[in-house]
């Protein structure tokens, strides 16, 4: 990772940048349909469980941002560093993870295209996966992600603002059981929490401050300023998707469990509303490659001369690998299952090794830091035990008939 100083401009480019690269990675083809999957189960409600973990996330991001860049080291160095291995695993476990995440993300490019354009998904997937790799192996490859997720992530918003204004939601009853629920749903929690902060999404945005020269005590303020910041957009763009899909919803509308996310585009606006959903899904699913990719790679490159040596092949690998096992497998939800149980003990196994290896008196006396760094551990006892039964479900539905 790099570590040279840059300018005021491109410093406040690279946290805005490490905020949508963030962001954009976590709203992926799988955030979309588990949005309106959701919506769909708990009405209203499902205001209550965005807002709960919007919170956890804001503690785990908070953290691991704080921590990557304070340190001035990858996630996976400053974990050998206090425990030799640790980072391997950490490495081990989040490139498997954001591997099999990106055979969905491909996926959602494919369908993507093939309802703007008609051409086969394969082919579409193929396209996308060629376009993520010329953005990545290019020389200025942090300016061109940073420029490429915030167009995109802007455009996203844009588009499913105008459908969530298209399906007339309820505001009244939106805005009281967001504050006071009917019903909750802990698996969603975990769902929606693995999905914004675990795995390889939180540590894309650490990740990218790192290699823009980010680091040390001077920049923390403005680091958490992008973490938060990323959570909040992520946040935002979840709640104007449930706004969207609630709207329809409360219509009387049963959205279509095979694709419930277009459903809600199409139904709130029409054939037009189905082209955005389009538009949306491919950016959704472009994002994600590009964040899953950039930062699974990354883990690596440290802990591997010739994965450093020879990162151009690494991508390469990376891309088709996903792309033969999406085309071989036709649908890749059942591996998604596994991948999203994976996902959702990464993030407390992940955040444990990082407070672990960046210790108590490293985060200073201040009693704001003091109070994060036992925020930190109440969230990873929290994913733990919610986290449990989740990954218990998923196990037996992928081993099941």
């Amino acid at each position: 990772m790099s570590k040279k100083k840059i300018g005021s401009a491109a410093a406040k480019s690279a946290y805005v940048g490490a905020a949508f690269l963030m962001a954009t990675s976590a709203i992926g083809p799988g955030f979309l349909n588990n949005t309106a999957i959701f919506t769909q189960r708990l009405g209203a409600s499902f205001g209550f469980v965005i807002l709960l973990s919007m919170f956890i996330d804001i503690g785990a991001q908070y953290n691991i941002w704080r921590i990557v860049t304070g340190s001035g080291k990858p996630a996976q160095d400053l974990a050998n560093d206090r425990l030799y291995g640790s980072g391997h695993l950490l490495a081990g476990m989040i490139s498997f993870g954001g591997w099999v995440f990106n055979i969905g993300n491909l996926a959602g490019c494919g369908l993507g295209l093939q309802i703007l354009t008609g051409l086969p998904a394969t082919y579409g997937a193929a396209i996308s996966g060629i376009i993520a790799y010329f953005i990545l192996s290019n020389k200025q490859a942090g300016v061109q992600i940073d420029r490429f997720s915030k167009i995109l992530g802007l455009l996203m918003i844009i588009l499913t603002v105008y459908v969530a204004i298209a399906s007339h939601p309820p505001m009244k009853e939106v805005m009281l059981q967001t504050l006071w629920p009917d019903k909750t749903d802990w698996q969603a929690v975990v769902v929606l929490v693995g999905g914004t902060v675990g795995g390889y999404i939180s540590f894309a945005g650490a990740h990218r401050l790192l290699e823009a020269g980010l680091t040390g005590e001077r920049h923390q303020q403005e680091v958490s300023r992008s973490a938060i910041r990323g959570i909040v957009l992520t946040t935002f763009m979840r709640f104007i998707l449930f706004l969207a899909a609630f709207g329809v919803v409360a219509g009387g509308v049963s959205l279509d469990l095979g694709n419930p996310a277009a459903s809600v585009f199409r139904s709130a606006a029409g054939s037009f509303g189905y082209y955005f959903f389009g538009i949306v899904l491919w950016s959704a699913g472009i994002t994600s490659v590009v964040g899953a990719t950039y930062t699974s790679v990354s883990f690596w490159q440290t802990l591997s001369v010739q994965i450093h040596k020879h990162r151009q092949f690494v991508l390469i690998v990376f891309m088709i690998s996903s792309w033969l096992v999406l085309t071989l497998m036709g649908n890749p939800s059942r591996l998604l299952v596994i991948a999203g149980a994976v996902n959702g003990i990464i993030l407390p196994v992940a955040l444990a090794i990082l407070l672990i290896s960046f210790s108590k008196k490293q985060w200073g006396n201040s009693k704001l830091r003091l109070a994060l760094y036992a925020i930190g551990w109440l969230v990873v006892i929290l994913m733990t035990i919610l986290s449990a039964d989740t990954i218990r479900t998923a196990w037996k539905t992928f081993f099941s008939e």
